[in-house]
């Protein structure tokens, strides 16, 4: 049975790409190239992490024109083969040949000359890892949300890409939806006045693992994919959701290490990555952060977080659906969006009326957060998600679920990114964890 595409044609993406940002970007190909390639509107492409994220953002980023993708890897055998299955159908209906490659290991991959930039989808304790041993072999890197496991990789990887001098985006790609876009934009320029109120709301922190041992499936190296994590994480399905090639089946859930404390950091992080990110760009926050954060009740719900001109954020819902969105409360209104709707309580507030042919299909590649980072890479300017509002972006999720895990109120230093006040040293302690040997940054 033929796998029926779930993508679209190069025309299509690039047409429905386009209207989502008018006026504000240019489509690659039309862009001049950095100086000192060979070819500077090539633009060559290896994936590391082979799961349901990546298959969506490879078909978004190969329909790009002057992108090819060269080279994926994974720890799992069969993604690798679905990867390169997917690559190959690709080019064979576009008539073209390229040779796909596939690794176990990322440093192979990273070894390869001919690889301009590499998109990490990996699972979020091996982001910062994966992303500084990219930089430092000279790759740019498209990086999903959020930045990194815990708030000293996010300092360690800032730095590396302004050592290094590369381009690092982040896939928050609601940055790049008009809905959030105009919402955020209306906010900043006072249209609500002073805002005293967010409700961000994501879904609840993360909770222990407890799932059961299962035999680790063939072909599914689960050393190399704990990584950093301590070996004594056993292996459940849950956490790499199997799929099939024959018939072809892919995941049937979002692999679930995002919902344990010891592999994830819960909706806190997997939705909070874009959904307090939007209200930190909205409330002018971009490489800054609050000064407080406190579970509210027990902490197994919801968070507030106070910024030092005393805004509150909180995580908790704005409706009775419960939506994961934002909703602004100004002194002359309101404002929420999310991915599904935008109300305010004014119709002033409201954006202009869709660009006609929106695409159908997955949120992921709905908007030209991919071209952003195609035309930062070939102009070497930084992506609408730099490193630095990534990582304030980030810390704002991993502040609150560590608030959460000692259930009290922090105080925190946007400034100097250090804890006040912590005299018992456990909240401060949480900034990192011990890699096990071999691994570190």
């Amino acid at each position: 049975m033929k796998r029926k595409s779930r993508s679209l044609n190069r025309r299509e993406f690039l047409g429905s790409a386009a209207l989502g940002l008018a006026g504000t970007m240019i489509i690659p190909g039309a862009v001049s190239g950095c100086s000192g390639r060979k070819d500077p509107g090539l633009v060559r492409l290896g994936f590391i992490g082979l799961g349901r994220q990546a298959m969506y953002l490879m078909d978004g980023f190969i329909r790009i024109p002057g992108v090819e993708v060269l080279a994926g890897c994974d720890v799992y055998s069969i993604k690798r083969k679905r990867f390169q299955n997917r690559a190959d159908e690709y080019y064979d209906g576009e008539g073209r040949k390229v040779k796909i490659q596939t690794y176990e290991k990322y440093d192979d991959l990273l070894g390869r000359k001919d690889i301009d930039a590499v998109v990490i989808a990996v699972p979020d304790h091996a982001h910062a890892m994966v992303a500084i041993a990219a930089l430092r072999a000279g790759k740019d890197v498209y990086l999903e949300k959020p930045m990194t496991f815990t708030i000293y990789e996010g300092q360690q990887l800032k730095k590396t890409v302004r050592e290094t001098g590369r381009i690092l985006g982040v896939g928050s790609q609601q940055r790049s939806d008009p809905n959030f876009r105009h919402a955020t934009r209306l906010v900043s320029s006072g249209a609500l006045g002073a805002i005293t109120l967010v409700n961000a709301h994501v879904g609840p922190p993360p909770k222990p693992y407890d799932l059961p041992a299962v035999t680790i499936p063939e072909g599914l190296n689960w050393d190399l994919w704990l990584g950093p994590l301590p070996e004594t994480i056993h292996y459940n399905p849950e956490l790499n959701p199997p799929i099939s090639l024959d018939p072809p089946r892919d995941e049937e859930f979002w692999a679930g290490w995002r919902w344990y404390r010891e592999t994830g950091g819960g909706f806190t992080t997997d939705w909070g990555a874009h959904m307090f990110d939007v209200a930190q760009w909205g409330l002018g926050m971009d490489g800054s952060g609050p000064v407080e954060i406190a579970p509210i009740g027990d902490g197994s719900e919801y968070i507030r977080w106070v910024y030092k001109n005393g805004t509150v954020m909180t995580s908790e819902p704005f409706n009775d659906k419960k939506t994961k969105g934002v909703k602004f409360w100004g002194e002359k209104g309101w404002i929420e969006v999310s991915r599904e709707h935008y109300s305010a309580s004014d119709p002033a507030f409201n954006p202009p009326p869709a660009a006609a042919g929106e695409q159908e299909g997955p949120y992921e590649t709905k908007i030209p957060h991919q071209l952003d980072f195609i035309d930062a890479v070939r102009k070497r300017t930084d992506p609408v998600v730099p490193v630095e509002t990534g990582h304030s972006s980030c810390t704002v999720c991993t502040l609150g679920n560590i608030a959460v895990m000692l259930n009290r109120t922090l105080r925190w230093d946007p400034v100097t990114e250090t804890f006040i006040d912590d005299a018992d040293g456990a909240a401060s302690a949480m900034l990192h964890y011990n890699y096990r040997d071999p691994y570190k940054l």
